[in-house]
């Protein structure tokens, strides 16, 4: 287990980066992409050990407040931009997350694990969907990057609302009413960005 463990999170964090320099590679050197990419994996990997010190149950959000901490030294020490290395962020985590609901699924015979991964691959579709089509949308004004990352992200953090609200468990579950409320709190700042987003010129 613990081997499968290591060559799932080696697997992950491998297409993560593969994903993260392909979308970003175009505005950024390697040198920059792959410094953004260090510092929000330390921030990730931060998170997840004061999760596995502290509070076990809750190494989703604090692997995920890691990472927005590397991502926010990143922007102010390198300069990136916000919107296109948050979606390269979001984006390129999706299928780390499947392969972590895989190998649950896997270990524990957890048929809701293995409905999650399932679940992250329709997300992973839908986001490249956006990703290819989202300039076509009229209401969409300003055109600019992060409306794909955004969305999904969104999608993702209201599943989980749902699915606490309905008592299902799911890896990094904190209670059924905390966790539907800080789901329902982060789509909710997810749809503002977007709004804000849409509407900056």
């Amino acid at each position: 287990m613990l081997i499968a463990s290591i060559f799932t999170s080696l697997m992950g964090m491998f297409v993560f980066l593969f994903i993260f320099w392909k979308r970003l590679k175009e505005d950024y050197s390697p040198e920059i992409i792959f410094k953004t990419a260090f510092f929000i994996l330390i921030g990730m990997l931060i998170g997840f050990l004061v999760a596995v010190r502290f509070t076990p149950a809750a190494f989703m959000w604090t692997a995920f407040a890691g990472s927005l901490a590397g991502l926010s030294i990143a922007i102010l020490r390198l300069k990136v931009k916000f919107f296109e290395t948050f979606e390269a962020f979001i984006i390129s985590s999706f299928p780390w997350v499947g392969f972590t609901f895989l190998l649950d699924s896997v270990a524990h015979s957890s048929l809701s694990s293995f409905l999650a991964f399932i679940a992250i691959l329709i997300i992973v579709f839908i986001s490249y969907w956006l990703d290819a089509n989202y300039k076509n949308f009229t209401w969409y004004r300003s055109g600019k990057i992060g409306f794909a990352g955004l969305t999904t992200l969104a999608i993702f953090f209201i599943a989980r609302s749902v699915l606490a609200i309905l008592r299902i468990g799911m890896l990094s579950f904190v209670g059924s009413m905390v966790e539907a409320v800080i789901s329902a709190a982060a789509a909710f700042i997810c749809f503002v960005l977007l709004f804000n987003l849409s509407r900056s010129e």
